[in-house]
């Protein structure tokens, strides 16, 4: 590599890019770039401490009597299981009675390492959908190297075999939903034109079997514009009702109902307003306030209404639930003719309960703790016979997860199963603060680890800040074990353009004030220091996907106030982002590069052309995988050259599979945990002796 300086991309000329050639994610000359890279990261920290780290963290993830996590369908209960010995995993099933039991007895229905033994295929588990109700038949996703693109086969759950003459799909970011034994809707992007401009279905097909999938009539189009179109089947009593979705951008979609011949009616609420509906009544969301009438409700609220009601015209609403500024919906959904909705309040966990039946009173969910990371979801599909009953999980940083039962009704939840602990917590507080940002805005953030104020704390700070996403801190084995029992400190931040406080938390946050939540994220590690816990220079920082963009910026934008940085999965070159594979879906969270008045505000976080030479940037590693079909890897590699182009100490690693996640198995996710935080750890001067 030349020792010459080179700044490109610039802000002053943002096209002029010499490193094109990356985005080849295949490409020969890319894949010696990134072998070279990889040995050279590898080189420097995969060390006798590292491969103990990776190895005791993967034993963790392996272990046999972690919690087996279970959805109902036809009375049995499936889950997907993955050990050192099933690496890939299985698919399974039992009895409820069974589950109950210490040591519950399975049924193996699909063993996916034998299957791509067998085939010679990098098989992933993507999920399985079963027709409902006999549940008889399942559609299996399955993909290569764990990416988003899937191919789609179908399969028997009595003879535990592949159907001959079955539903089987190459590879795509397809879907389907079920009609009937022999006719099923495919959302499917294959095909000449049939991909909206993010690579995403733009139509829905009348698929029957024996026909061949691209021969099968199209009867849902949307325009290329549109991110993706949607169906599913909904059973109201002896009624089938097909609903189609235009899902004209990231946060707003036009739904239709209609039937196996198309669309025949679209709803008439503002595209913003999310719908569920049971068989007799509805609940809608509004993003944004939305008046009917004289009435206008206020954006993250909840209203009710009778389902025949609404179709004919009625906007008589119930108002259900009304946000407040530090409180906020985060989802909702109907469990056996009751309205469930989970809610934070000042980030503590909520769960109010509607009954339509009884003028819609509201009740709550008994015994449920309010503190940490809470989630409550129902064990079957909510067309299910037996749907009522609920999972609660709950968790906080320095607790393990407790799975409960709580039927609708009953007195309090009833344990499951519980994990055990992955490190050793004792000695470790949990405290929450609030920094101030550069606007006077009030971020609050979760710091873990022991008490007092050393000012030398060795710090982990993480955050997101994007799509409406809430960063509750909960337990993490890899954090617990590689950094807090170690002696280290976490800390976890709830920035703007996360969902905490609900839609006009993340408003603040997203487009032109994306910069604004970078800035929160800045204030929280300057509050660190000034409260003592720590100095910049043992402050690591670590972000992935947007989270990434985020620690691109911390690079360019606040480099004094961190140690080391590690950028994981990250879209980080916003002028060509929405030319990348998914990219153009966000284009509702960030912007339009091809809009004047748009890139003038992204390229002030575009951090691959805002880089320049002579900043005091600390250390990065730059993470990704080959596999990533969501987030290109070339936004890693192409970021990765710059830094090194220019001189600064930049480090990529780029592992093969794992999709947008962190591996295709246990043990891949810890390697690419341990190498992460290895890197962390020296960069801000924990460790300094290097074993061989």
């Amino acid at each position: 590599m030349s020792n010459a300086i080179d700044p490109r991309p610039t802000l002053q000329a943002p096209d002029d890019d010499p490193h094109l050639w990356l985005e080849e994610v295949e490409g020969e000359r890319a894949l010696r770039y990134v072998r070279e890279q990889n040995a050279r990261t590898l080189a420097l920290l995969a060390d006798k401490r590292f491969e103990a780290d990776r190895d005791g963290l993967a034993a963790v993830l392996d272990r046999a009597d972690k919690i087996p996590y279970v959805t109902r369908r036809g009375g049995l209960l499936y889950n997907f299981w993955r050990d050192e010995t099933h690496p890939r995993g299985l698919w399974r099933r039992t009895t409820t009675e069974s589950y109950r039991s210490a040591e519950p007895e399975w049924e193996v229905l699909l063993d996916i390492d034998a299957l791509a033994a067998e085939e010679g295929a990098d098989w992933t588990w993507a999920g399985a959908h079963s027709r409902a109700p006999h549940h008889d038949r399942a559609v299996i996703r399955l993909s290569r190297g764990g990416g988003d693109a899937v191919t789609l086969r179908e399969f028997d759950l009595a003879s535990r075999r592949f159907v001959e003459d079955g539903f089987v799909l190459p590879e795509g970011k397809s879907g389907i939903d079920w009609l009937d034994r022999d006719t099923v809707l495919l959302q499917s992007p294959l095909g000449e034109g049939m991909a909206t401009s993010s690579g995403y279905p733009r139509t829905v097909r009348l698929w029957r079997r024996g026909e061949a999938p691209m021969s099968a009539p199209v009867i849902f189009e949307v325009p290329e514009t549109s991110m993706v179109a949607g169906a599913e089947v909904h059973r109201r009593g002896a009624e089938e009702w097909c609903i189609f979705v235009d899902r004209t951008g990231f946060f707003e979609a036009e739904i239709h109902l209609g039937d196996r011949t198309g669309p025949k009616r679209k709803i008439d609420v503002p595209s913003d307003v999310s719908i569920y509906w049971d068989d007799h009544h509805v609940a809608l969301s509004p993003r944004q306030d939305w008046t009917v009438g004289e009435r206008t409700f206020p954006s993250g609220s909840v209203l009710g209404l009778g389902l025949d009601a609404f179709l004919d015209g009625d906007r008589g609403f119930h108002l259900l639930f009304e946000p407040e500024p530090r409180r906020a919906l985060q989802h909702f959904f109907w469990s056996k003719g009751r309205l469930v909705l989970s809610v934070l309040d000042d980030l503590k966990a909520r769960f109010p309960v509607f009954d339509p039946a009884k003028d819609w009173r509201e009740g709550s969910l008994p015994g449920l703790p309010e503190i940490g990371s809470v989630s409550v979801w129902s064990l079957d599909e909510s067309h299910e016979e037996d749907a009522g009953d609920l999972l609660v999980h709950a968790q906080d940083p320095i607790t393990p997860p407790t799975l409960s039962d709580l039927s609708l009704g009953a007195s309090a939840p009833a344990v499951l199963k519980r994990a055990r602990p992955a490190f050793d917590a004792s000695g470790l507080v949990v405290t929450r603060h609030d920094a101030v940002s550069v606007d006077g805005e009030r971020i609050p953030y979760v710091q873990i680890g022991p008490p007092g104020e050393t000012g030398e704390a060795p710090v982990h700070l993480s955050g997101y800040g994007g799509f409406e996403v809430s960063n509750i801190p909960g337990y993490s084995a890899g954090l617990g074990r590689l950094w807090l029992e170690k002696g280290g400190t976490t800390v976890v931040a709830n920035i703007r353009g996360g969902g905490e406080f609900g839609p006009w938390w993340h408003e603040a946050g997203r487009r032109e004030k994306k910069a604004l939540s970078h800035d929160d994220f800045a204030a929280v590690a300057a509050d660190l220091v000034r409260r003592g816990v720590t100095r910049p220079g043992r402050l690591a920082a670590e972000g992935g996907s947007n989270g990434g963009l985020l620690i691109a910026n911390m690079l360019t934008r606040y480099p004094e106030r961190f140690g080391a940085l590690l950028c994981t999965v990250p879209l980080i070159d916003m002028r060509r982002y929405h030319k990348l594979l998914a990219g153009a879906s966000w284009i509702a969270e960030y912007g339009d590069p091809d809009v004047a008045e748009d890139w003038a505000f992204l390229q002030a976080i575009s951090a691959y052309h805002v880089a320049e030479p002579g900043r005091p940037y600390p250390p990065i590693l730059i993470a990704t995988t080959r596999r990533d079909d969501r987030v290109h890897p070339g936004h890693a590699r192409k970021m990765a050259r710059k830094l090194q182009a220019m001189g600064y100490d930049a480090h990529l690693f780029e592992q093969e599979g794992g999709g947008h996640g962190a591996g295709r198995d246990n043990r891949e996710i810890a390697s690419f945990a341990a190498l992460g935080l290895a890197f962390l750890r020296r960069a801000i001067g924990w460790e300094t002796a290097r074993e061989i």
